[in-house]
């Protein structure tokens, strides 16, 4: 969830043949030239830091295929297993449905997590595959390793920057083989250093629909808008869009919500055509 979101992550093997394994996270905007190199499926976790507090909150987010994950916990259990085997159930606060390929549960643990422990994701009814997604590629270690977290003795993180600031900066649209990618392009300014999530939310000002969706950030900047391949937001040929976001912490302390800011559809200027 770094961003959540998929418009964003992305994993690149080879094996004799390109293979590309893709998916986009937090608003982060990735694609590429060909649409057989977009992944059918995959997931993503958050935080992305692997030191919690003992409050934190949890992102799990699915692409394409793994949507139907995130809808099943609408009807199982998730739970974090201590490294001792014991269990603590997360509650399911919020599922976002973004709208090209994505989707997201928002969890919280029912009860404080123990200091200085390592917990790991489980869900009730796991499957083989399920299993399989929830191992990830560790750069440092060089192999993939179960989704994990470690919890300090603090029961809070960081506080965030209440000086913290938002400001449009462009719209942009990048055409690629089978689709294009288009988003709004928003600088970050005074943030802190701990890890952030933004709740965003995009109205339509052509029909009032209203799309949130949570993403992170992407070097100093938050891409409002998809890929290639999916996205938490997508924009018509013309029109107006405002959009606002609230920034929160990993333990879900917020700041104010921005006001909202009124953009053109990214396509609008697009000499290459929609």
């Amino acid at each position: 969830m770094n961003g959540m979101i998929f418009d964003g992550c992305y994993k690149t093997i080879i094996m004799n043949k390109i293979t590309i394994l893709f998916f986009l996270l937090f608003g982060i905007n990735l694609s590429f030239a060909e649409c057989t190199m977009c992944a059918m499926s995959g997931i993503q976790f958050f935080p992305q830091q692997k030191e919690i507090s003992m409050n934190s909150m949890f992102i799990i987010e699915g692409y394409a295929r793994s949507e139907k994950t995130i809808n099943s916990f609408e009807n199982r259990k998730i739970y974090l297993e201590s490294e001792y085997g014991e269990l603590v159930e997360l509650n399911l606060l919020e599922t976002w449905k973004g709208q090209m390929s994505l989707t997201q549960a928002i969890l919280k643990p029912t009860e404080e997590l123990k200091p200085n422990t390592t917990y790991f994701l489980k869900y009730s009814g796991q499957t083989e595959n399920e299993s399989r997604e929830m191992r990830q590629y560790n750069r440092h270690k060089k192999k993939h390793e179960k989704v994990f977290w470690k919890t300090t003795n603090e029961k809070s993180i960081a506080h965030l920057n209440s000086s913290l600031q938002i400001k449009f900066q462009k719209t942009k649209v990048i055409h690629y083989g089978c689709g294009p990618s288009a988003n709004a392009i928003f600088e970050i300014k005074n943030k802190s250093e701990s890890e952030i999530w933004y709740k965003t939310e995009v109205v339509n000002l052509a029909n009032n629909k209203k799309t949130t969706y949570y993403i992170k950030e992407w070097n100093g900047k938050l891409t409002v808008g998809h890929g290639m391949c999916s996205g938490a937001f997508t924009y018509s040929a013309k029109g107006m869009y405002k959009v606002r976001f609230t920034p929160l912490n990993i333990d879900g302390k917020t700041l104010k919500n921005t006001e909202w800011t009124v953009f053109e559809s990214p396509f609008k200027n697009d000499k290459s055509g929609f």
